[in-house]
């Protein structure tokens, strides 16, 4: 009973760990987004320096995760729900490696006249975002049917990601001067689509977690 009550007691460690995590790699990407609209450079600094932090969670919910394993040696669903935190972990420290890039992308264009007002951008942004809080808030409910929903909302980012990129090609073909700008502009509305792929990634694991199922979405 007291070796139960200990693996429960930190698996939901590695819940409460995972979803901070989340908040913080959420928080990163919607300042970044800011900073590039908004052209403001001091908030792109801060996400930027915010990123260590980020970095020294995921290496602490990997400790937990090995000690957990090593330790405590769970079966069925806490082994699922251990290797998908250790899965999980990773994806989002990536998707803060993208908010970063977007922050620099801001401090370079900040620098420069604007281009055009952003429209599409801010749009897949927030789709992003709510992606990731819907897929989170999933996989610690363990609800593998709105996982499955989440994954379907990717197309609406495609969709998002090719209108912008066709925006931006006419707009470097027609005005040489852009060119510039414009790809660095291009650049930040790849992060965005690739966080959306990241987000389906966690779906897909939150699936495998409450069904043993591996599912595999399509591009």
């Amino acid at each position: 009973m007291e070796f139960h009550r200990h693996l429960d007691d930190e698996l939901d460690a590695l819940r409460h760990r995972v979803l901070l995590l989340g908040g913080e790699t959420e928080t990163a990407l919607q300042r970044a987004m800011f900073a590039l609209v908004e052209r403001d450079s001091n908030t792109a600094h801060e996400v930027l320096r915010g990123d260590d932090e980020i970095d020294q969670l995921e290496v602490e919910i990997d400790r937990l995760c090995i000690d957990v394993l090593a330790l405590r040696q769970p079966a069925a669903r806490d082994l699922r729900f251990v290797v998908s935190v250790a899965k999980i972990t990773p994806i989002l420290e990536r998707i803060a490696d993208h908010a970063c890039n977007i922050a620099r992308a801001a401090i370079d264009l900040n620098d420069e006249p604007q281009l055009k007002p952003l429209v599409d951008l801010p749009l897949m942004a927030q789709h992003a975002s709510g992606m990731l809080r819907s897929a989170l808030d999933a996989f610690t409910s363990a609800d593998a049917a709105q996982a499955r929903v989440i994954i379907a909302r990717d197309d609406e980012i495609d969709e998002l990601y090719d209108r912008v990129f066709h925006d931006l090609l006419r707009m470097m073909v027609a005005e040489p001067s852009t060119t510039t700008r414009a790809a660095r502009l291009l650049f930040v509305a790849k992060h965005l689509e690739r966080v959306a792929d990241y987000v389906t990634d966690i779906c897909e694991l939150t699936v495998y977690m409450t069904e043993a199922t591996f599912i595999k979405h399509s591009n």
